[in-house]
């Protein structure tokens, strides 16, 4: 049975960001847009995909991925760091909600944020490029579990972090790397073996790759691969997570 404590946590967070649109969904359109006309543009020639597929088709549903995963963990993350710093975290604790529940909430509302950045993120790009749906039902639940994820990964970030500028760090040195390179702008097959092996040591990869297959019908790895690895990302890092927020590390002081 779902509590009222916990869905008012999950409306919080969603009006947190659900106020501020123009820089939470629409701000990462506007980057998206930049990078499909650059990249498809600069790159089309230059860079091998998949046979009988166009390299911008090839590249939306990466930058759409990418979109709703550095997005979600945006939303997490910046959320706690901001309720440390001002000492409303307390608010959040003292009710009667079990770790489960709180982590739960933070992570839907991150994936309601970016689902809606990748939705945006779809419609301003299919408008420029038309794209295949060769899985529908695939596109949906790569997109919701990686958001899932990234929602949680960033809670745990921001669990962590004591100042912004440590969060930064984490964001810029681990999320951004890991988007960057899980094949979002490129095949992995068209990588020295070497970079093909780092390429599937990155869990994002898995993501990126099966949410492109919904779209295209093609992909570097097999999408039930690819689901497996992203279920247990998730339940590695959901677990993680509720086992932080149990210990109170670095929440209550």
């Amino acid at each position: 049975m779902v509590r009222g404590g916990f869905l008012t946590l999950l409306h919080k967070e969603t009006l947190r960001f659900w106020k501020v649109s123009m820089q939470t969904i629409l701000a990462p359109v506007v980057t998206t847009l930049l990078y499909l006309m650059i990249f498809a543009h600069v790159l089309a020639n230059h860079i091998d995909v998949f046979p009988g597929v166009a390299y911008d088709v090839f590249l939306v549903p990466g930058l759409v991925m990418m979109a709703v995963l550095q997005n979600a963990f945006a939303n997490t993350s910046s959320s706690m760091i901001q309720s440390k710093m001002t000492g409303n975290l307390v608010f959040i604790l003292l009710p009667p909600l079990s770790p489960g529940e709180i982590v739960c909430a933070y992570v839907l509302a991150a994936v309601l944020r970016g689902f809606l950045c990748g939705v945006a993120v779809l419609a301003v790009g299919a408008w420029f490029v038309p794209l295949p749906i060769a899985h529908p039902f695939a596109i949906i639940a790569f997109a919701l579990a990686s958001a899932a994820v990234m929602g949680a990964l960033g809670l745990i970030a921001g669990v962590y972090s004591d100042k912004v500028d440590q969060l930064s760090a984490f964001q810029h040195f681990v999320v951004v790397p890991l988007t960057f390179l899980a094949g979002v702008f490129y095949s992995v097959q068209t990588l020295p073996s070497f970079w093909q092996v780092a390429s599937h040591l990155n869990p994002v990869f898995y993501m990126v790759d099966g949410f492109r297959w919904g779209f295209l019908g093609a992909a570097d790895v097999s999408p039930w691969m690819s689901f497996g690895v992203v279920l247990g990302c998730l339940a590695a890092v959901m677990a993680w997570a509720v086992l932080l927020v149990k210990s109170g590390y670095k929440l209550r002081h």
